[in-house]
């Protein structure tokens, strides 16, 4: 299953369109006016079903993952130097990526590829392919690309 993630031109809050292959719209993502980000994800219908939200007042990036009111994990920046990584409390799944955080692999704790993530780099605003092997874990990896796209948004403000 492919899915394009693309941020919406303008727009006051971080608000994004998630579109299937067809071109259909698969997911709506508004953010919310809230200290740090808080992400609400809509389905095509219009019913939320999942937010990710910022904690804040923590030393490193970390974001929590609902899906509707349960609590389903969290992603946080790890401190490196160089390559940026991420710890993963879900499904015990892992990022691994290059030095841009353009294109990454999430991977699951046996190294099998959940589902890859490139960057589109000529458009005017953030736009990513997602591929995704299981479409059962398209929300889940929806909301750690969401996240990732958060904390990078955050580094350059």
């Amino acid at each position: 299953m492919k899915l394009l993630f693309k941020q919406r031109f303008f727009s006051w809050f971080d608000s994004y369109d998630i579109y299937n292959e067809a071109g259909q719209t698969v997911y709506t993502v508004k953010g919310k006016l809230s200290w740090g980000h808080c992400l609400k994800i809509y389905d095509a219908n219009g019913y939320e079903i999942g937010t990710v939200k910022e904690r804040v007042l923590t030393w490193l990036p970390k974001f929590e993952m609902y899906l509707g009111e349960r609590y389903i994990g969290c992603i946080s920046k790890e401190f490196t130097f160089f390559k940026p990584k991420f710890n993963i409390d879900c499904n015990g799944w892992q990022v691994d990526g290059d030095w841009f955080e353009w294109d990454y692999s999430i991977i699951n704790a046996l190294g099998h590829s959940i589902a890859t993530v490139s960057k589109e780099i000529w458009n005017w605003t953030d736009t990513y392919v997602i591929d995704i092997i299981n479409p059962e874990d398209a929300l889940c990896v929806l909301m750690l690309v969401l996240a990732i796209d958060a904390e990078k948004c955050s580094r350059r403000n």
